[in-house]
Formats: C-alpha cells, sequence, structure tokens
C-alpha cells in the first residue's frame, strides 16, 4: 500500500509565465492536448523523456495573501487504492490535514492537503483508477 509522486506542485502568481520558464529551462513540454496559456491558473509541464514515472511540474496561481512561505510541495496519488483510503492511512501515519478540498470543482474533483510531522505541505489526489472512472 502506497502513493506514488503525481507530480511537483509550485505556488506562484502567474502560473502561464512561471512554466514557460521553466519548460524553457529545462526542455520540458506541454500537454499537446491541453496547452498552456495566458491566464490559465494551472499550468504543467511535463518531461519528454517519459519513464516509468514521467515528472511533471504543476505550476498553480494562489492568491498573493496566500502564497505560502514553502511553495513547492509534492502532489501524490494513491497506487492501489481510493483517494479516501488514501486520507486515512495518511492520518494514521500522524499527517494532519490542512485543507479537505474534495468535491471543490463537483463529485469526484479535488484534493486534501497534509501536513507532515514537520510541517511541510503535501497533497493527495484522486488514484489512477478514480481518474479512470473505475
Amino acid at each position: 500500500m502506497v502513493s506514488f509522486v503525481s507530480h511537483t506542485t509550485v505556488d506562484c502568481r502567474d502560473a502561464y509565465a512561471l512554466s514557460e520558464w521553466w519548460r524553457q529551462v529545462l526542455g520540458y513540454v506541454d500537454d499537446p492536448s491541453d496547452p498552456n496559456a495566458p491566464g490559465h491558473e494551472e499550468c504543467a509541464i511535463h518531461d519528454p523523456a517519459g519513464g516509468p514515472w514521467p515528472h511533471t511540474l504543476l505550476f498553480i496561481e494562489v492568491p498573493e495573501a496566500e502564497l505560502p512561505p514553502k511553495r513547492i510541495h509534492l502532489d501524490l496519488r494513491p497506487a492501489d487504492r481510493t483517494q479516501d483510503a488514501e486520507v486515512e492511512r495518511l492520518e494514521r501515519l500522524g499527517a494532519t490535514v490542512v485543507a479537505d478540498r474534495r468535491g471543490i470543482y463537483g463529485e469526484g474533483t479535488g484534493w486534501v492537503t497534509f501536513a507532515d510531522p514537520e510541517g511541510n505541505q503535501l497533497c493527495v489526489l484522486r488514484s489512477p483508477a478514480e481518474l479512470a472512472g473505475g
């Protein structure tokens, strides 16, 4: 029973501009089916080499007043269970819920933000099976 890193998230003020800067620095690419554009509040760039765990950087705009001092965190996807089961498992392991945003965009959407035992934040997303509707 484990999770895997879905992507690394960077909280920022201008998701498009920052994703474009990092895309050029790293040689990453946009998702051709969902390219980034000015004004997008969430912009992802992907390692073109792929691999068993393709690396994605996700830039998310947050209101200036909410920009946290620790602006980079991991987003996890449960490998072999539901999001709800993984939330319960992490709580048993000592993680603290910071914000529960399940359902934020309607049924079957959202995430839960946790703090690890030292206060570092991470988010738990829906599993690949849940994304596929299974």
